[in-house]
C-alpha cells in the first residue's frame, strides 16, 4: 500500500513536467560507450517513453570506441592530438563503418515492439539523413587532422520536417561537404550545433560520469553559465569527459538554449529522473539561476498560499486571506525553484517609527534544513539596513530557538509597537523576539 501511495504521489508530481515537455524539442547526445554497455536497451526504452509523451526527439550518437575497435582489428594505431582524432584515409573508412553499424543497431532497438516489453506498442519511426554539412578542421599548429572536420551548417528545416511527422531523428557524428567528402565530427559538437540550429528547449548530454567538484567529489546539481566559466578557469585539469560537456553547455546557453542537462548515463533511469522530478539527478546548466530568491509578485500568490496552508492548519502560522496577501504582496519575498515557490517570508515595516516585523517564514518540507530560511532572513536584514530600520520584531509559536540562534532576543508583548500590539492574537500566545539593526 505504501508503494502504491508513493507511486501515485510521484506520478502526480511528474504531471507538470509531462505537460511542460509535450511538443518540445529535446536533443540528446551520448557517446559510443553507451552503446557498448549492457544496459543500453534501458536508454532506448526511455527514449521511446519520451517519444510517446509527445517530445520531439533528436538523438546524436558517438562512435569513438567503435572506431578504435575497427582500427585495432586492422592493426592500425589510433592517432590523437589535443584529444582530437587525426582521421587519415584508413581511419575514415573505419569511421564510415562504425557510423553505419551503430546507426543500424540503434534503429533496430528503436524498432522493437515485443509484447510484455517496455517497447510494446511503441511503433517508433526513425529518420536519418545528411542533415550535417561539414568542413575540414585543416592544419593546426603543424598538425594535419585529415578528414576530421567541424560542423559548418545544420539543415534544421529538414530535421523539423521529420519531427513534424512524429519521427525520432537519429544523427551520426559525420558530416558531408558540398563536394561530396565525408568528415569525422565530434558527437558533442554535432549535438550542440543541432540543438542551437533547432532552437531546442533542451540539450541533454549523457556522460560517462557525474560532474563533481574536484576538491570534495560532490556532485554539482546546478550552475549558471557564468559559474561554469569560473569553474573551468579554476579547474584546468578536468577530464575531457567533464570539460567538453561543460564547454558545450556554455556555448548552447549563449546561443539561446534554455537548459542543458549533463546526466550520468550509468545510472538506470537517470534520464527520467532528471526530466520528471523537480531536483533531478544530473547537473543543470542555464543562463539564469534555476533557484532564485526575489521579491514576490501577484503571480506568486497561489504558490505562497499553497506553501503556507499546511503551516496554518498546524497552527505554526497565523491565517492570512488571499486578499490580505494581495494587498501586502510588495512586502513578500519568495524562493522560486523551477516554477515552484519553496520559500517565502514578509517584512512589514513602518518608516516613521523605523521598525519592521518579520512574518510568514515558511520553507517547503522537501527543502528544509538547507539554509534557505537563513537566506531569506539575511535578505530581510540587508533590506532593513537599506531602508534604515532600527529594530526587527518577530512573533513565533514554535521556532523561537531558530530565531534566537540567529541573533534575536526574547522580549514580551509590551515591547511591541502599538501598531503591532493591535494585531497580536492573545489566544495564539506567540513569543515575541526582536533584533537591533546595526
Amino acid at each position: 500500500m505504501i508503494l502504491q501511495h508513493e507511486f501515485v504521489n510521484w506520478f502526480r508530481a511528474s504531471s507538470p513536467y509531462i505537460h511542460a515537455h509535450r511538443n518540445k524539442t529535446f536533443v540528446i547526445g551520448f557517446g559510443g560507450e553507451a552503446l557498448l554497455a549492457k544496459d543500453f536497451d534501458h536508454h532506448v526504452h526511455d527514449f521511446a517513453l519520451l517519444n510517446s509523451l509527445g517530445i520531439r526527439l533528436v538523438l546524436v550518437h558517438g562512435i569513438r570506441p567503435q572506431i578504435d575497435q575497427r582500427l585495432n582489428q586492422l592493426n592500425i594505431t589510433a592517432q590523437f592530438h589535443n584529444n582530437l582524432r587525426i582521421t587519415d584515409g584508413q581511419a575514415l573508412e573505419c569511421v564510415k563503418e562504425a557510423a553505419g553499424l551503430v546507426r543500424v543497431e540503434i534503429e533496430a532497438l528503436l524498432s522493437l515492439g515485443l509484447a510484455n516489453s517496455p517497447m510494446s506498442g511503441a511503433k517508433i519511426k526513425v529518420a536519418s539523413g545528411n542533415f550535417v554539412t561539414a568542413k575540414p578542421l585543416g592544419v593546426i599548429n603543424g598538425i594535419d587532422y585529415g578528414y576530421t572536420g567541424e560542423v559548418r551548417r545544420i539543415d534544421h528545416a529538414a530535421i523539423h520536417q521529420q519531427l513534424d511527422q512524429n519521427n525520432v531523428v537519429l544523427i551520426s557524428p559525420i558530416g558531408y561537404s558540398p563536394s561530396g567528402e565525408v568528415f569525422n565530427l565530434s558527437a558533442e559538437q554535432v549535438a550542440t550545433a543541432v540543438a542551437i540550429a533547432l532552437k531546442a528547449e533542451k540539450l541533454i548530454l549523457l556522460t560517462e560520469e557525474d560532474c563533481c567538484h574536484p576538491e570534495n567529489n560532490q556532485k554539482i546539481q546546478q550552475m549558471t553559465t557564468a559559474e561554469v566559466a569560473v569553474f573551468l578557469e579554476q579547474n584546468t585539469n578536468l577530464k575531457a569527459s567533464v570539460n567538453h560537456p561543460l564547454k558545450a553547455a556554455i556555448q548552447s546557453c549563449q546561443e539561446g538554449i534554455s537548459r542543458v542537462h549533463l546526466i550520468n548515463r550509468t545510472i538506470d533511469g537517470a534520464l527520467l529522473l532528471e526530466l520528471f522530478t523537480r531536483d533531478g539527478i544530473g547537473t543543470l546548466i542555464s543562463s539564469s539561476p534555476y533557484e532564485e530568491l526575489r521579491p514576490a509578485t501577484l503571480n506568486d500568490i497561489g504558490g505562497i498560499l499553497e506553501l503556507i496552508k499546511p503551516l496554518e492548519q498546524d497552527g505554526k502560522l497565523a491565517k492570512r486571506s488571499r486578499e490580505k496577501i494581495e494587498m501586502e504582496i510588495a512586502d513578500y519575498i519568495v524562493i522560486e525553484r523551477d516554477r515552484l515557490i519553496i520559500g517565502c517570508t514578509a517584512l512589514h515595516y513602518n518608516h516613521q517609527r523605523q521598525f519592521g516585523i518579520i512574518a510568514c517564514v515558511a520553507v517547503h518540507p522537501d527543502y528544509q534544513g538547507s539554509e534557505r530560511g537563513k537566506r531569506m532572513l539575511d535578505y530581510i536584514d540587508r533590506k532593513a539596513k537599506q531602508i534604515n530600520l532600527k529594530k526587527l520584531f518577530v512573533l513565533s509559536t514554535q521556532t523561537m530557538n531558530w530565531f534566537v540562534e540567529r541573533g534575536f532576543i526574547p522580549s514580551n508583548v509590551n515591547d511591541l509597537p502599538e501598531q503591532v500590539k493591535i494585531l497580536y492574537h492573545p489566544e495564539r500566545k506567540s513569543k515575541v523576539l526582536y533584533k537591533e539593526i546595526n
